[in-house]
């Protein structure tokens, strides 16, 4: 019975970093279905990105208000969670604050997690007024109905539990040094630094000191179950930025933003048609690489770095904002079209799932079954979604894919736009009038 609580840990840790690998393999299966593409190149600027977009949180910040308080966040938790390095080691060995023998420097790291502890419970608190109370425009559009909307305000209450459960386990261990308490005093004196529960442990005061134990171990035990619950929500959660916002801005695409993608078979194609020395009544050559599919319908038509992109999207809604096609009333939202490119990717990873690793046609696809055309069309390709995206998302390359597929595979392009394109293969401009006749205007005037 003494190393009952020990093993009870070890299976709470094995069971929840075991489900979290299989998640972590289900999320790479579902990105690899995309086609290949090579982000290779030029490793230094790679890294540089990551470290300035991922780590240092660059791009969050140009909203001050907002991104001050997500760096607050974001520091705490990497800061804190080093503390549950020293919780699984005494939950493994039932040790008691194994660190505390680093002295001063042990009672600089408790004190900092307690006060970065105490800024993310306010800041979470801000968090979720600004989400629910402020009614800011991002936070309170059709994206965001039911589970969007239920999702970001778990994670917060995720946050502030979390926190809150910190600092009582911190308070109630704090009063049974005090005590005297047999497994929690040192002779050292006092372990650790509590500068914010040393403001809760009073409400403990006064009670037996096997009723603290329950309290402090009560809280103990939530903490981790609920870092290891925690952890493997994120699969199923917008936060799973977490952990694909360092990977989705190394991998970002480094050519200039007005940069669009071609298909070298189309290419080729115009190349000949534009070589004054070509004959013009020869046999067209045979197509060399030409796609099995121009653009993309559904998912599996899109490269791996875009179904990432999906993955990673924090659903925080400044493409949209800076959407000038959304400011104007048209119903393309780009955070829209990442969310449902990620419940597309995620149908057809779970019909792989129910058909023993193969995916059985369902008869749906990402266009018009979760994709409009119409949103398609309302984009003016300016990029502003992919400036304003704080981990590097890029909402238009997606788009794209979906118009190329529509106009090369469809013919489905709005008529002016046909219109036009029919002008440019005959006439050499997007006007209808002969490249003979485009000058008689002269004469006219």
């Amino acid at each position: 019975m003494q190393y009952l609580p020990n093993i009870l840990f070890l299976i709470a840790l094995v069971l929840g970093v075991g489900f979290f690998i299989k998640n972590v393999r289900k999320l790479t299966r579902n990105i690899n279905l995309g086609r290949d593409v090579d982000r290779s190149d030029n490793k230094p600027k790679r890294w540089r990105n990551m470290a300035k977009i991922a780590l240092g949180q660059y791009k969050m910040v140009k909203r001050p208000i907002s991104g001050v308080l997500h760096v607050i966040v974001y520091v705490g938790f990497i800061i804190i969670n080093i503390e549950v390095l020293e919780i699984i080691i005494d939950g493994l060995f039932g040790t008691h604050r194994i660190f505390g023998f680093m002295g001063e420097f042990y009672d600089v790291l408790i004190g900092s997690f307690e006060i970065l502890a105490f800024l993310v419970f306010v800041t979470v608190v801000i968090f979720w007024l600004r989400r629910n109370a402020l009614h800011i425009k991002r936070f309170m559009s059709s994206d965001l109905i039911g589970w969007p909307k239920l999702d970001g305000n778990l994670i917060l209450y995720f946050e502030m539990v979390l926190m809150g459960l910190f600092l009582v386990m911190n308070a109630a261990d704090y009063q049974l040094q005090i005590m005297g308490a047999s497994h929690y005093a040192s002779v050292d004196g006092i372990v650790g630094s509590f500068p914010v529960s040393q403001f809760i442990a009073p409400v403990f005061e006064g009670m037996s000191e096997a009723t603290l134990i329950v309290v402090e171990r009560a809280a103990w035990w939530l903490h981790i179950l609920g870092i290891l619950v925690f952890l493997n929500y994120l699969y199923y959660s917008k936060h799973l930025h977490i952990l694909l916002a360092f990977p989705n801005t190394y991998y970002a695409n480094l050519k200039p933003q007005g940069q669009f993608t071609n298909t070298d078979a189309v290419t080729k194609e115009v190349m000949l048609m534009m070589d004054l020395d070509a004959d013009p009544y020869a046999a067209p050559p045979e197509p060399e690489g030409e796609p099995e599919k121009f653009g993309a319908s559904d998912v599996s038509d899109l490269n791996w770095v875009q179904l990432m992109n999906a993955y990673s999207c924090t659903e925080c809604g400044r493409c949209t904002s800076e959407c000038p096609a959304n400011q104007t009333g048209k119903i393309l939202s780009p955070r829209k079209i990442m969310m449902d490119t990620r419940d597309r990717l995620e149908e057809v990873g779970k019909n792989i799932d129910a058909n023993g690793g193969t995916f059985q046609p369902d008869g749906k696809q990402l266009l018009d079954d979760y994709i409009t055309k119409e949103e398609l069309w309302a984009c003016t390709t300016c990029n502003a979604c992919v400036e304003a995206c704080p981990i590097s998302i890029d909402p238009l390359s997606i788009i794209m894919e979906m118009r190329r597929y529509m106009v090369m595979e469809e013919s489905a392009a709005p008529s002016d736009l046909n219109n036009a394109m029919t002008n440019i293969e005959n006439n050499g401009a997007p006007w209808p009038f002969n490249q003979m006749d485009r000058a008689n205007w002269i004469d006219e005037a």
